[in-house]
C-alpha cells in the first residue's frame, strides 16, 4: 500500500493495479512492453526545477520528452531542469523511477501535457518501482489540480 494508493483511495478514485518486473534504466519502454499498451499511454513523472530551485512536477507521456525551453517560457521562467535523482527523492519521497505524483511529500505545482487529455485510460507509477496505475487521465488532473501545457518533443 503505497501513499499514492492511499490518496487515490482516500479520494474514491477508480483505477486498476498494475505489477510488473521493473529494469534498471528501463523507463517507460520496458512498462509498456510488460503491460503490452503503448508507450504514449504510459505517463512519466518528472520532478523539475526552476533556476530558484523550486520543485514542480510534469507528467509527460513516455514516448515523448519535455522542452525545458517551452516550460520555462509558459511558467515565466529563466531556466527548467531536471532535478537530480537525490533531490528528487527528497521532493517526492519516492525513489526515482518509482515517482508518483500522488502523495508525494512536499506540495510541488503539477504540469501535464495538454494531448494527455485525449486518451481514455493511462497508466502511471503509483509509488513503487515496478508498479503502475490505470487511470482515467481526467481523474489524474482532477485529483492534483494539475495545469496543461504543450511542451513535448517527439
Amino acid at each position: 500500500m503505497t501513499l499514492a494508493v492511499r490518496q487515490l483511495l482516500a479520494e474514491k478514485v477508480a483505477f486498476t493495479p498494475h505489477l510488473y518486473t521493473y529494469e534498471e534504466k528501463g523507463g517507460t519502454a520496458v512498462s509498456a512492453r510488460e503491460l503490452q499498451v503503448a508507450e504514449h499511454a504510459v505517463i512519466k513523472t518528472l520532478i523539475m526545477e526552476d533556476e530558484q530551485k523550486r520543485p514542480l512536477i510534469v507528467l509527460m507521456h513516455g514516448d515523448r520528452q519535455v522542452s525545458t525551453k517551452e516550460l520555462a517560457r509558459h511558467l515565466k521562467v529563466k531556466t527548467i531542469s531536471p532535478c537530480k535523482p537525490e533531490v528528487a527523492d527528497r521532493h517526492s519521497g519516492y525513489q526515482v523511477g518509482g515517482t508518483s505524483p500522488f502523495g508525494t511529500r512536499r506540495k510541488m505545482p503539477v504540469y501535464y501535457e495538454a494531448s494527455m487529455l485525449a486518451l481514455d485510460k493511462v497508466y502511471i507509477n503509483g509509488g513503487k518501482r515496478g508498479f503502475l496505475l490505470g487511470m482515467n487521465p481526467y481523474d489524474i488532473i482532477r485529483i492534483l489540480q494539475a495545469e496543461p501545457v504543450q511542451v513535448a518533443i517527439p
